[in-house]
């Protein structure tokens, strides 16, 4: 977060317009974690003293990664967890509600199998990916030219509601999902190439908010 007696930026601030990736997410402790609702939130850190207050810039990407238990095996097909089930929800609940509202893709990554590693098939190429995030992230540009916005992740509800249509089949999923889940397909949809926020796009985000019915 930042602070002393002179307020310095703190790690969130030093990866603003970047990447703050926390490995082993929950042994940040719940104090540590919490703190970066706001931040997640504002997009900026404010750091009060008694002379005054101090703002700082934090508009980052926030990468994390967990186990889903202290050992590391709950859930595996081959080796079987060592903790009781209290100590795994104990240690999930780290990652408190309000926290895990501000993360928007939340993924398991199941162990990998070595015919999968060793597959003749391969995969996509960096430069192709690259590809399509640039795409992306011009149309994006374009979106925002006369608004004070970079990128999707910036937009508030009236450009939500402006940017954000949905095509007439998607309706029905979205409004079934947001009952449960609070996100937006639009990200998704520039990937695509598509001008529009279709069915296909609304099913892929809420894969992405499977985590939170696992927990």
């Amino acid at each position: 977060m930042g602070g002393g007696r002179w307020p310095r930026p703190g790690e969130i601030s030093l990866a603003h317009r970047g990447v703050l990736f926390l490995d082993e997410m929950p042994e940040f402790g719940t104090h540590n974690l919490e703190l970066l609702r706001q931040p997640l939130e504002d997009r900026q850190v404010v750091i009060s003293r008694a002379q005054g207050s101090l703002v700082f810039p934090a508009n980052f990407i926030l990468v994390g990664s967990m186990n889903p238990c202290p050992c590391g095996f709950a859930g595996d097909p081959f080796k079987p967890c060592l903790c009781p089930p209290s100590a795994v929800a104990r240690y999930q609940r780290r990652l408190s509600g309000p926290l895990l509202d501000r993360i928007d893709i939340r993924v398991e990554v199941p162990r990998i199998e070595y015919a999968k590693l060793t597959a003749p098939e391969a995969a996509e190429p960096s430069a192709a990916v690259k590809a399509r995030v640039t795409a992306a992230r011009e149309i994006q540009r374009r979106r925002f030219a006369e608004a004070p916005l970079t990128v999707n992740a910036e937009m508030g509800p009236g450009e939500v509601r402006r940017f954000c249509a949905l095509g007439p089949e998607a309706h029905n999923l979205m409004r079934a999902a947001m009952g449960r889940f609070q996100l937006s397909a639009r990200t998704i949809a520039d990937l695509a190439g598509s001008a529009e926020v279709g069915p296909a796009h609304v099913a892929e985000a809420l894969q992405y908010r499977a985590f939170e019915s696992a927990r």
